[in-house]
């Protein structure tokens, strides 16, 4: 018998606060960057080239978590059958956080024991484990933190379907996925669509991201032979699997540094992937056609790789884990043209594979036939479930189990456009923030300063004036490629610290920003960029603007050492070093407190090494 039951999970938890007001006019520095394009094949380099993400505008960057845990109750959505129990937490992005092999008892993802926000997304809140479902840009999602609807269905074989669905406001793209299991199944399908309503061409992007724990035994099995290996340092190159660079690729443990690798895959296979023990057991992800790309991620055995696998799982014991993947192009550097008015849908399957360990262990080719053979028989009707599923794919939804967002009722209010009915986006979504938008609509004024809405400029530019209007007018023309009408319209909106930052930002005027602090002293993300700012040209101003910030906030102390050694004073930047710093939104691919620390010892003439808690580098001792 198959059930699906709310339920309440309790986790040690970083709170995630409140969303940061200031819009994020630029994106997050990109460790995706590839720069060796002109070697690559063309389709390769054109899907690279094609549908980067210049902002996540009209989202808003999540940057307000800290790292102090505290027991909270968390909404869990649970689907079970005699063969799993699969743990769906509806208000952080639909992550899989669990999926237990019930007659083993054996847990196949990396169920991390803690939710601790770290800066890797694209609004860059994003905590590890499970299995995270990405739509909209390379990167994790703009929805990785935030909830999304739930609704029960009727599945085709009666049993129930537990639907999550919301609208990935960056690209204004549907995502839907159907969690289905079968009473007699162990495998968990996942039904997935990606709704483009709009009439234009829309890149589009999308990797499952599967989080497994690893041991020095644990292997990634895959069909492939090939994969293009992505090592943070700009550029792809096509190697062998599994020999290279003296090791094999396969077992996560063996490499010593952070390492991307999307496998090329073979001709006439099924797309699959898995990741296996000592013993052969592990999980399995496989999927129809359309989602064929594979890729393995390892943080690497050095002190910044395990650094940041403490940083995501505070007391983390054990070896941690390593993430198996799988989405639409061949790699995640690419975005794929999605049509006017169309869906697509792919289906996915998670379960438990138990291969024979010699043979999942030995020669290459042994091993990837062997797990091929074994699941065969599994997989073979994968095309017929996704048919079935697709007969209830729009299926109005049933009991709601979990509300979302109503950016979705919102936009489609404004754009008339049409989406399925088994993904409703009704009014009564819309909430308080939303209704702060409701006035534009109706050639009034917008109600609210955070969030511009920036697919609506041509609204905004009929709707009557007033300072906020002047303020969103800009961030609109920005987000268009407007510079010049968008610091025009910033400074028709006068000396209100919104304009004032905005202008600062891209005109690099330090005394806007300076005047933006002293009106909103206690924002701090905004002291945080004002002080950043001035300390590139300007310490002195940096440290006016330092001198009245808060105390108490760790990014502050990041930066009064930057300022410490700006101005010579390398003894004192070491005083606060050694007490402690520990900034919360550290960003990945960045090393701030190991830089700051080997620049205090040149200056110093000493050379104590970084300590391991400042090691975040990603590239390898």
């Amino acid at each position: 018998m198959t059930t699906l039951s709310a339920q309440t999970l309790t986790l040690p938890v970083a709170a995630l606060g409140a969303e940061n007001p200031l819009p994020p006019l630029r994106g997050h520095r990109d460790p995706h960057r590839v720069e060796n394009l002109d070697s690559l094949p063309d389709d390769l380099a054109e899907n690279i080239r094609y549908g980067g993400l210049r902002t996540v505008l009209p989202c808003l960057d999540q940057d307000g978590y800290g790292r102090t845990l505290t027991e909270q109750p968390l909404p869990a959505l649970v689907l079970e059958n005699d063969h799993l129990r699969a743990t769906v937490l509806p208000s952080l992005g639909g992550r899989l956080y669990s999926l237990v092999h019930k007659p083993s008892g054996q847990e196949l993802l990396y169920r991390n024991p803690v939710i601790q926000p770290a800066n890797l997304a694209l609004r860059n809140a994003w905590f590890a484990g499970g299995v995270e479902w990405n739509l909209g840009s390379t990167g994790h999602w703009t929805g990785t933190c935030s909830p999304l609807h739930a609704a029960r269905v009727e599945g085709p074989d009666g049993t129930p379907v537990l639907r999550l669905w919301e609208w990935e406001r960056s690209r204004n793209l549907v995502v839907q996925l159907d969690f289905w299991l079968p009473e007699d199944s162990d495998l968990l399908y996942v039904g997935a669509r990606i709704q483009n309503p709009s009439p234009d061409v829309v890149p589009a992007y999308w990797w499952s991201n599967i989080a497994v724990e690893q041991s020095p035994e644990t292997r990634v099995l895959v069909p492939a032979d090939e994969a293009w290996r992505f090592g943070y340092t700009k550029s792809l190159e096509l190697v062998g699997v599994p020999a290279y660079d003296g090791i094999d690729l396969t077992y996560p443990m063996r490499h010593g540094r952070a390492v991307d690798f999307f496998f090329e895959p073979l001709p006439g296979q099924r797309p699959w992937i898995a990741a296996v023990d000592a013993e052969g057991n592990g999980l399995v992800q496989a999927s129809t056609e359309r989602l064929r790309g594979r890729k393995l991620f390892v943080w690497g055995e050095g002190r910044g790789g395990r650094r940041w696998q403490e940083w995501l799982s505070p007391g983390l014991e054990g070896p941690g884990y390593c993430e198996i993947q799988a989405g639409l192009a061949r790699t995640q550097l690419e975005h794929l043209k999605l049509p006017g008015a169309t869906n697509w849908t792919w289906l996915e399957a998670y379960g438990r594979v138990s291969v024979d360990p010699v043979a999942a262990h030995g020669e290459w080719g042994q091993a990837r036939a062997a797990t091929d053979g074994v699941l065969a028989d599994r997989l073979e009707d994968l095309e017929a479930r996704e048919r079935e599923w697709l007969g209830v794919a729009d299926a109005a939804p049933g009991e709601r189990l979990a509300v979302g967002s109503g950016w979705g009722a919102l936009e489609l209010a404004r754009t008339r456009w049409a989406v399925s009915a088994g993904t409703p986006f009704g009014e009564e979504t819309i909430g308080e923030r939303e209704r702060a938008w409701v006035p534009v609509l109706e050639g009034r004024a917008p109600g609210a300063v955070d969030g511009t809405l920036v697919g609506w400029k041509d609204l905004l530019e009929d709707a009557e004036e007033s300072w906020l209007t002047w303020y969103h007018r800009g961030v609109a023309r920005w987000y268009a490629g407007d510079g010049a009408g968008a610091t025009e319209a910033w400074r028709a909106s006068g000396d209100n610290p919104w304009a004032l930052r905005n202008l600062a930002m891209v005109t690099g005027e330090l005394a806007a920003y300076e005047r933006a602090a002293e009106l909103l002293p206690d924002l701090v993300p905004l002291v945080v960029e004002a002080a950043t700012a001035a300390l590139e040209v300007d310490p002195a101003r940096a440290g006016r603007i330092l001198d009245r910030a808060p105390d108490d906030d760790q990014r502050i102390r990041l930066l009064r050492v930057r300022h410490l050694l700006e101005i010579g004073e390398a003894a004192a930047a070491e005083v606060l070093l050694d007490e402690g710093v520990e900034p919360s939104g550290v960003r990945e691919g960045d090393n701030p407190l190991a830089d700051f620390w080997r620049r205090a010892q040149e200056m110093l003439g000493t050379a104590r090494p970084v300590p391991a808690r400042y090691e975040f580098g990603m590239s390898g001792d």
